[in-house]
């Protein structure tokens, strides 16, 4: 993978896109966006019940923020921020709206979904799947609303951008095998040029029981991180927090191999010989954990040009598990569960360092999650599942500054994605109905920070 990497990035090769990786659960008639302790594998069957997770801590009736000392959570070292600092956020100073929707009620039917943002400031617009339709997207003028219906292309399988360039849109599917219940992803490739699609798939790319992660390189292949040593759970079962549900803190990490494939060429699939947990590309430059969902290990630092590569400890807690990994701008935001102490109050992190190991700032608080860094890695974007603090925050990390973007959570994911320049997306609960989980209904903002 270096010598190949290395040549092209000499030839000036354009760094990849934003990418968040993920692919988004469609669950009973929406998409919703459920509490994690830990991230666990699912086919194709579980995805079906995922809206039966619990939410955990969330429910609890007091509506003080949780006070973590009095529970015994330990505090991280270097700057750490909780929620209560954060002020409202003020729309015309703190950030601009490029374009807002709302679906009114999810739980009665699926909607209609920010994906992203294409690097020349289209909105990839999504018609959720129904009974009586497949997903079909469009490209969304922010300003106007109008949109282009991207024909040819319809699903009712999972579906996540991972490049929206001005030349073409790469969506992943995660195909499922239905005999095993197994998955492989395929991408569909629109040209935009030629307002085509295509379809690709890697019969000998191996198959895995969980979601496939990928990433574009900057060589312009594929990046797919396939499951080889799932951590154990520990003999007897998981122990059982305050809160009474099994607390995993401190669990072994997940180990995956990492393949690249073409783009163009199915039989083009390449084992690259590298041990990852998480993963992700900064320009020219690979970060990755030595495992995941769980004990995350060494952060590693590869330079693609030179191959020159370096290490270090991140400095994560004791009990802290990886739960996701974004890297943007020279910066590293590691999202972690790190236990669950007195009266079930959570130690939920976000911690943020360089790429050469320097601690940035550690978001601590109970129910923090969802850690992306946006706007070249100067900002982060946080979601809070706590009833006390629940809701949307953009933290500016050279400002040292948190804003509360929303308050309430949003149960659906409809907004998320790959955004340029300073844009991002978020959500906040709409509708007047109420459901079991809140409010029925989401509206998806795109935003545009101002610095």
């Amino acid at each position: 993978m270096v010598n190949e990497l290395r040549e092209l990035l000499r030839d000036n090769v354009a760094a990849p896109p934003p990418d968040d990786g993920g692919l988004l659960g469609i669950v009973s008639a929406g998409r919703r966006r459920v509490r994690r302790r830990r991230r666990v594998a699912v086919g194709g069957a579980a995805l079906a019940t995922a809206a039966a997770v619990s939410i955990g801590a969330w429910a609890r009736l007091d509506p003080s923020p949780a006070d973590l000392v009095a529970a015994g959570v330990p505090r991280p070292p270097g700057q750490v921020v909780r929620l209560a600092d954060a002020v409202p956020a003020s729309e015309g100073t703190d950030y601009r709206t490029l374009a807002s929707y709302t679906n009114e009620d999810l739980e009665a039917d699926n909607g209609e979904y920010f994906d992203g943002v294409t690097d020349d400031g289209l909105v990839l617009f999504r018609e959720g799947q129904t009974a009586d339709r497949d997903g079909r997207y469009a490209l969304m003028d922010p300003t106007t609303g109008e949109k282009d219906w991207l024909d040819g292309w319809s699903s009712d399988l999972q579906a996540s951008p991972v490049e929206l360039g001005t030349d073409r849109l790469v969506i992943m599917r995660a195909v499922h095998d239905d005999a095993d219940g197994r998955v492989r992803p395929e991408l569909d490739v629109f040209d935009r040029g030629t307002g085509t699609w295509r379809t690709i798939g890697w019969p000998t790319l191996p198959d895995q029981e969980g979601l496939p992660q990928m990433r574009i390189g900057p060589d312009g292949r594929a990046y797919v991180s396939v499951l080889t040593d799932p951590g154990d759970v520990p003999e007897g079962g998981w122990p059982t927090g305050p809160d009474g549900e099994a607390d995993d803190a401190d669990a072994e990490g997940d180990v995956k191999a990492l393949w690249s494939v073409s783009l163009t060429d199915p039989a083009d699939v390449r084992d690259e010989g590298l041990r990852v947990g998480d993963f992700g590309f900064d320009g020219d430059r690979m970060v990755w954990t030595d495992s995941t969902n769980g004990a995350a290990g060494r952060v590693h630092v590869r330079d693609l040009v030179t191959g020159d590569e370096t290490s270090f400890d991140a400095r994560l807690g004791e009990r802290c598990n990886l739960l996701d990994l974004d890297v943007s701008g020279g910066r590293i935001a590691m999202t972690q569960y790190c236990g669950t102490y007195e009266n079930g109050v959570r130690d939920d992190r976000v911690q943020v360092m360089t790429t050469e190991g320097e601690q940035v700032v550690t978001v601590q608080d109970d129910g923090v999650d969802g850690g992306d860094l946006v706007a070249g890695g100067d900002f982060l974007t946080l979601t809070s599942y706590d009833r006390a603090t629940s809701g949307t925050y953009l933290y500016d990390v050279e400002g040292k500054r948190l804003v509360r973007l929303s308050e309430g959570y949003s149960q659906w994911t409809v907004a998320s994605g790959p955004t340029p320049g300073d844009q991002f997306l978020w959500a906040e609960p709409a509708g007047s109905k109420l459901g079991p989980f809140g409010r029925s209904g989401a509206t998806a903002h795109l935003g545009e920070v101002i610095r």
